[in-house]
């Protein structure tokens, strides 16, 4: 698949889960593994024992990542989630909302 649908840097919100309606930015995306991974959600904790390298040791939290069926990208125009649909605009294909037919950026 040469074009993605969700790519790194979108805003994007969640559609099911735990952290179901919020609103994030996706730091990773990991095509061949369909999924990614959006800032503030689905954060995980884990209970590190003190080693060399983090002689504190304590509570490690981080994103976990997500399907990318869990996501959808954020209308620029409303703030909803929208599917979204490539067109060819002057010769070039680019990334349009499917709600309101704004163009996505990226």
């Amino acid at each position: 698949m040469s074009a993605s649908k969700i790519k790194k840097g979108d805003r994007v919100v969640v559609l099911s889960g735990k952290d179901k309606g919020k609103h994030g930015e996706v730091t990773k995306a990991m095509p061949k593994d369909g999924k990614v991974i959006v800032a503030g959600v689905n954060v995980i904790t884990r209970h590190r024992k003190p080693s060399q390298a983090n002689p504190q040791g304590g509570l490690e939290r981080s994103e976990a990542p997500l399907h990318v069926s869990k996501v959808a990208v954020e209308d620029p125009k409303t703030g909803k989630p929208t599917r979204v649909r490539f067109e060819t605009r002057d010769g070039k294909k680019v990334r349009v909302a499917a709600r309101s037919g704004e163009l996505i950026n990226g």
